[in-house]
């Protein structure tokens, strides 16, 4: 990309301090992130409030993620001995596997409030995230109630609010925090294009044309099936992203392919999973910073 994207609004540099503060009125933390991108969506500011407190990475999206790679990034959390649960919170997938992972990390907590005479303990959660991997719509599936307000664009929880669920447990739901550099120019860009970066703050088209390159690199058949055009060796870069608006139906007048069109069309078809199960990352493939 020809410009750095980097989005950090005072409301998120507010959100990181409260997080900091509230962080000991918590039993355990929910980090939600994007599992087509489990290394970019992660927020590196996160992991050094959060220390030692004890933590559960919930793979959010899954659904639209390659479920090939989602099992290979739950074994190589685990391999840091952290604790990795798959979730398709918008279906309610994953629930149980999160409540019982949950109940097995507290379970000296519960003990505890057991020998006090505590048996209804609820085992307290923050849930923390960069901004739309999907943190308001596991709260809704936890409690059983739009007790958060969701949406398809980053930024939309502001403050934090504490939720009760059915299942003992109160969630604590924090604002979406990005930081203030975002990585490289490849989480940048697979940030972006997965919609956690706020649209008017990027080109759109820029964003597509390169996403099309790594996607053309990552999953040409994919590509090919859904554009209905043939990836090949020495291909130019621009005719092809051209010769995909035009399979779209992007055309102004004289035949001329509308750009901007194509792109909103292919990022929102990325977003939503038109395209297919989708990883952009590989824990076998480190990102570089």
């Amino acid at each position: 990309m020809a410009q750095s994207i980097n989005w950090f609004p005072g409301h998120m540099r507010k959100a990181l301090r409260e997080t900091e503060e509230n962080l000991k009125l918590v039993d355990i933390v929910y980090e939600t992130c994007d599992a087509r991108i489990p290394f970019s969506s992660r927020n590196p500011e996160l992991n050094r409030i959060l220390g030692n407190k004890p933590r559960i990475i919930i793979l959010n999206k899954a659904d639209l993620a390659d479920p090939a790679k989602t099992a290979k990034w739950v074994d190589c959390f685990k391999s840091s001995g952290i604790t990795a649960v798959p979730m398709e919170a918008n279906r309610k997938k994953g629930i149980d596997k999160l409540i019982k992972a949950t109940e097995e990390l507290c379970s000296d907590i519960i003990e505890r409030a057991k020998a006090k005479g505590r048996e209804g303990r609820t085992i307290k959660v923050m849930v923390v995230g960069v901004p739309n991997t999907g943190k308001s719509t596991l709260i809704n599936a936890l409690s059983g109630k739009k007790a958060a307000v969701t949406g398809d664009k980053p930024g939309v929880t502001r403050a934090p609010k504490w939720i009760r669920t059915e299942s003992k447990l109160d969630l604590m739901d924090m604002p979406g925090v990005l930081w203030p550099r975002l990585g490289s120019r490849r989480s940048q860009l697979v940030l972006t294009a997965t919609g956690a970066v706020k649209a008017e703050v990027t080109d759109s088209v820029e964003v597509a044309y390169e996403t099309v390159n790594l996607l053309c690199g990552l999953y040409p058949d994919l590509i090919e099936a859904r554009y209905r055009i043939e990836i090949f060796e020495g291909q130019d870069e621009y005719d092809r992203f051209l010769e995909m608006g035009k399979k779209m139906g992007c055309l102004m007048s004289g035949g001329r392919i509308d750009e901007e069109r194509f792109s909103r069309l292919m990022l929102d078809d990325l977003r939503s999973g038109r395209i297919g199960r989708i990883t952009l990352e590989d824990p076998d493939k480190p990102v570089k910073e």
